[in-house]
C-alpha cells in the first residue's frame, strides 16, 4: 500500500514495488517538463533497497538554480500536486500529491548545484552500496519510531544525527567537496529517509 495520514510515522518493510511506482511519476513529470532542463530523482528511504521505509515516494528535481523552479508551480499543481510554500525555506520548493487523505508522492525542487540535493544524492548512493549499512539504518528507523506514531517531527529529529553523519563518511571516502551554503530546514534530510 502506498501513502500515509499528515504528521504519522508508520514503517514497511521494504517493497520492490516503490520503483514501479517512481517511475509511473517519474514518467508523468517528464512529460509535463519536457520542455524544462530538469533531473529528476527517486531519493529517500523507499529509493534504497532493502531499507524500512514510510510508503510516500520522495521525488527531487533538480534545475539549474532554484529561481528557475517557480515557474514550474503551476505545471506541478495541473498534475495533481498541492505546493506548500510555507515548506520552502527559501532552498526548495514543495509539493505533495494526497489520494483518498494519504500523502502519497512529495516533491522537492532544488538546485542541482545546492548541498540540500547532494545530501539527498549522496545518502541513496551510499547506502545502495552498502546493505550492512541499510539494516543498521532500519533498525535505527526502527527505535526512532516507537512512541512517535503520531509525531512525524520527532522521529525526524532523532534521525538526524544518523543521516548527517552518514553523509559525511560518503562524501569523505569518495572525496567528495561539500556543494553550496548550509541550510536550515527543520528535519528536511529526516522527513524524507
Amino acid at each position: 500500500m502506498l501513502g500515509l495520514k499528515s504528521k504519522t510515522v508508520r514503517l514497511e518493510p521494504y517493497n520492490e514495488k516503490w520503483a514501479s511506482f517512481f517511475q509511473i511519476e517519474k514518467e508523468k513529470l517528464s512529460k509535463a517538463l519536457k520542455n524544462f532542463d530538469v533531473d529528476i530523482q527517486h531519493i529517500g528511504s523507499t529509493a534504497i533497497i532493502g531499507c524500512r521505509a514510510k510508503p510516500i515516494i520522495d521525488i527531487a528535481v533538480g534545475l539549474p538554480n532554484l529561481e528557475y523552479g517557480q515557474q514550474l508551480i503551476p505545471i506541478f499543481e495541473s498534475i495533481g500536486y498541492i505546493y506548500s510554500p510555507d515548506a520552502n525555506f527559501r532552498v526548495r520548493w514543495y509539493f505533495k500529491k494526497i489520494t483518498q487523505d494519504l500523502t502519497t508522492h512529495f516533491i522537492h525542487v532544488v538546485g542541482r548545484d545546492s548541498r540540500i540535493w547532494q545530501n539527498h544524492i549522496v545518502f541513496r548512493d551510499y547506502l545502495n552500496e552498502k546493505p550492512e549499512l541499510v539494516i543498521e539504518y532500519s533498525k535505527f528507523k526502527e527505535q526512532s519510531a516507537k512512541g512517535n506514531e503520531n509525531n512525524r517531527a520527532l522521529y525526524g529529529l532523532l534521525k538526524d544525527p544518523f543521516i548527517e553523519s552518514t553523509i559525511v563518511k560518503a562524501l569523505t571516502e569518495k572525496n567528495i567537496e561539500r556543494a553550496g551554503e548550509d541550510y536550515k530546514i527543520p528535519n528536511e534530510l529526516s522527513q524524507i529517509h
